[in-house]
């Protein structure tokens, strides 16, 4: 008999169900095949076929990490019949960034649910991309999850320390690490994240070594490595699909297929923790609604010219901003486009 509670279960997530469900959490998700774990072991698991009449959006469709009720079938595919409340998720749009303006509805895609830590994992080689990492930064936060930033591949470069520092000044209440799961440097400081019970997701692009750095923590090879160009620090995908995997220390781990485009979905919050300091200087401009173009007394442009605040920087604020603006936008008009759609129906 399995433990759910060695899987990250508790009465939290516990709702009000009929007495022959059960709980579950999903560990993959295979089309509309999903693989659960439950009191009965590892079995395969479908959508009870009214599960999308009572759902309100696609986004409460299950996904890695979620638990689940079915109804358990001993002799077949069991049926997944409600979503449980999920304590974080991570979430992104189906559009990349820079499709800003040519689409007309945008949908939710929730890539992993119910973890405690997002691993941001960055390779010190060409991967090391200022704008991607503060993207990862601002869904993580969003998450409800604690962002933590790996910074891989260390043998390879001797002045890791500088890129460690830069992150550390700018994002002092993250942890950032540097590693190197060949040689094992670092990985002692990983260990406060791995509990029993706790679950850490993975977000990186492909070749940044999160399939190593899994094998490394591990301590055995659970997931295949492929090489990459050590040119442009381009790699096959490894991970080929989500999935949950739990470590002998019972802590569960969350890997994600590389992904180098992220489109921020409702992400405000994240973005202004991420960027705090714009956020304050923001709150010192002259005029409460200020555009920082040409109003005296702005801030942000003053910062800018005395050298405080770096233009890349503010740049890269203003486009994600644009970006969760108009994701806020195009989902409120698909959510209304759906539910006239069901209400039509009715």
């Amino acid at each position: 008999m399995i433990n759910l509670n060695e899987f990250g279960w508790n009465l939290e997530y516990a709702e009000e169900v009929k007495q022959n469900l059960i709980p579950a959490r999903v560990i993959e998700v295979h089309r509309e095949l999903y693989k659960v774990i439950c009191e009965h072991g590892e079995i395969n698991a479908r959508l009870k076929g009214t599960f999308y009449k009572e759902i309100e959006f696609d986004d409460d469709i299950p996904v890695v990490g979620d638990f689940v009720y079915l109804l358990y079938n001993q002799y077949g595919d069991s049926l997944i019949a409600k979503l449980c409340k999920r304590k974080s998720k991570f979430s992104r749009t189906d559009f990349s960034g820079h499709a800003v303006g040519y689409v007309k509805t945008i949908h939710e895609q929730v890539i992993a649910a119910n973890f405690d830590y997002v691993f941001i994992v960055v390779s010190l080689n060409h991967d090391f991309n200022m704008n991607r990492i503060e993207r990862y930064i601002g869904a993580a936060i969003q998450s409800g999850a604690e962002p933590v930033i790996i910074l891989t591949k260390a043998d390879l470069n001797s002045d890791y320390e500088k890129y460690v520092q830069e992150l550390k000044i700018q994002y002092n209440d993250i942890d950032v690490i540097a590693i190197s799961s060949k040689t094992g440097f670092g990985l002692d400081i990983l260990e406060k994240y791995l509990n029993k019970g706790k679950t850490l997701v993975f977000l990186g692009s492909s070749g940044v070594g999160k399939s190593s750095l899994v094998n490394a923590i591990a301590g055995e090879e659970i997931m295949k490595v492929n090489d990459i160009r050590e040119s442009d620090s381009k790699g096959r995908h490894t991970t080929t699909h989500r999935q949950l995997i739990m470590l002998s220390s019972k802590t569960m781990i969350i890997d994600t297929p590389g992904m180098r485009e992220l489109g921020m979905w409702d992400a405000e919050e994240g973005i202004k923790k991420t960027y705090s300091d714009i956020d304050e200087l923001i709150k010192q401009c002259r005029f409460s609604d200020c555009s920082h173009v040409s109003e005296p007394g702005c801030a942000v442009k003053e910062a800018i010219k005395s050298g405080e605040l770096d233009e890349d920087r503010w740049k890269r604020y203003l486009q994600l901003s644009k970006e969760n603006r108009f994701g806020k936008q195009k989902s409120a008009y698909t959510k209304r486009e759906k539910l006239v759609k069901k209400m039509k129906k009715r």
